[in-house]
């Protein structure tokens, strides 16, 4: 919206095609790009992006926690990339890391958008100390009325006039704000918070791993353990125990995944988000 008020030209792709998009953005001048870190991915791997010239361009990510791995492919090609973070519910806007900060503070979705405020909680409605970890909550003018006839998710949502987003995150000292993941994706395993994208960021440096995603999988003593589920670069030959043995030195041992089980491409939905749910009833 802030693109046709200024009166910018909006660019359409009816399909992502990473190739296609890279030759886009070069004919028309484009200055900013949103996407999600699955679209960050593609384009990463596509030798026409790594040749071209997009120092013009600045990239904006959101959607899902982006991997520390895209961020320092940007920086080290000079290219500006900033994340943001927000739902539908927030129209969608809620946080922005400014482009001053994008690489110093690497990993963070930066403050509040203007108008809104938000808070990092505690499961008693309390704000977090610094480097405390808490769920999301928001409210302002841009939040959404209400859930389509159902005014009991509605009321769930919602607490004094704060929106619960149902995402955890950390806040630094200087009040940026680290997604660390949906609150629902949460792995408890013997008493143990364990938050996949933490362990999906320590994967996504092994060099033969091109897609990952981390789930809890039952397990009789600890209740639940990580399994991480891989899609491998083209040509690569990766096995289970080479997965395991890359998170050693990296993770605390309990956040290593158990177990591994590979897949040609992960289940995502329009908005290019995992589909965890698919993958925990055993889908591909």
């Amino acid at each position: 919206l802030p693109s046709l008020h200024h009166g910018a030209t909006a660019v359409l792709q009816r399909v992502f095609e990473p190739d296609e998009t890279t030759r886009l953005i070069a004919r028309h001048g484009v200055t900013a790009m949103l996407g999600v870190p699955a679209t960050y991915l593609a384009l990463l791997a596509s030798e026409v992006f790594r040749r071209a010239d997009l120092r013009r361009t600045r990239f904006s990510c959101g959607g899902a926690p982006c991997p520390r791995t895209i961020v320092e492919a940007f920086h080290e090609r000079g290219l500006l990339f900033q994340q943001g973070y927000g739902l539908t519910e927030t129209a969608p806007t809620c946080l922005l890391i400014p482009a001053a900060d994008a690489f110093r503070k690497a990993g963070s979705v930066g403050k509040a958008a203007i108008h809104v405020e938000v808070r990092v909680v505690d499961d008693d409605g309390r704000d977090v100390p610094a480097d405390g970890i808490g769920e999301v909550w928001t409210r302002g003018p841009n939040l959404f009325s209400g859930y389509w006839q159902r005014p009991d998710a509605t009321a769930e949502a919602f607490s004094d006039g704060w929106f619960k987003t149902g995402d955890l995150a950390r806040i630094d000292a200087e009040g940026f704000i680290y997604i660390v993941d949906r609150k629902k994706d949460m792995i408890i395993s013997g008493g143990e918070n364990i938050y996949p994208a933490e362990v999906e960021d320590v994967l996504f440096r092994h060099p033969a791993i091109a897609d990952v995603a981390v789930i809890g999988v039952p397990h009789e003593k600890w209740g639940e353990v990580p399994k991480a589920i891989v899609v491998t670069r083209p040509g690569a030959r990766l096995a289970a125990p080479d997965v395991i043995a890359f998170c050693e030195g990296k993770l605390a041992r309990y956040k290593i995944p158990r177990s591994v089980a590979f897949a040609d491409v992960l289940p995502r939905n329009a908005a290019g988000k995992v589909l965890k749910r698919v993958l925990r009833d055993g889908g591909s």
